[in-house]
């Protein structure tokens, strides 16, 4: 894994762009704070630039980095999900322009796997990680349904998982206000 984590530092650190595994499903990733390579994030998925992308820390302490206002709930919600949870945050500051939506929120999860953590550690920023998929196709539930698009694509393919087979799903997304109230935009 070392290797591994080693040459995706060496892609991000340039503004490339890499395919990966996490917690959840298949990710496409980079720098969260290279707005040039977010927007290859975007070309690559033809996604809609008004739609946000969700980035990854390794630990709820860096929140406050990347969020103007953490409310103090967060951190009990981060700690207690049983599942993987992305929480949308207002006010989001130190990310490139064209990850954070257009009112200024950002979706932020702290990812349960080892990979990904070491990655995020060592890079000492956060990275985007939007489903490896294009833009209206469904999202992979493992490495052997991603596109050849999409591999083809980024400038890595993180060399780890692609055997596992078992069907993974995307994180719950849940939007929390500055005042503790919270709804669900997706379980």
């Amino acid at each position: 894994m070392h290797a591994e984590i080693t040459k995706a530092l060496e892609v991000l650190k340039s503004g490339g762009i890499i395919l990966y595994p996490t917690d959840t499903i298949w990710g496409i990733g980079c720098d969260a704070t290279n707005p040039d390579a977010v927007e290859r994030i975007f070309k690559l998925k033809g996604r809609d630039a008004g739609k946000s992308l969700i980035v990854l820390l390794d630990s709820d302490n860096k929140l406050q980095s990347y969020v103007n206002d953490v409310p103090e709930i967060a951190y009990s919600l981060i700690e207690y999900a049983e599942n993987p949870l992305t929480i949308i945050y207002s006010n989001a500051k130190n990310l490139a322009h064209n990850v954070v939506h257009q009112d200024g929120s950002i979706g932020i999860r702290i990812p349960n796997h080892n990979f990904c953590q070491q990655l995020i550690q060592r890079f000492r920023k956060p990275i985007v990680s939007t489903s490896a998929n294009l833009s209206g196709e469904p999202s992979p539930a493992n490495f052997s349904e991603v596109s050849e698009a999409v591999i083809n694509g980024v400038d890595y393919v993180v060399n780890l998982e692609q055997e596992d087979m078992s069907v993974k799903k995307s994180s719950t997304i849940m939007k929390l206000e500055s005042d503790g109230r919270f709804s669900f935009i997706r379980r």
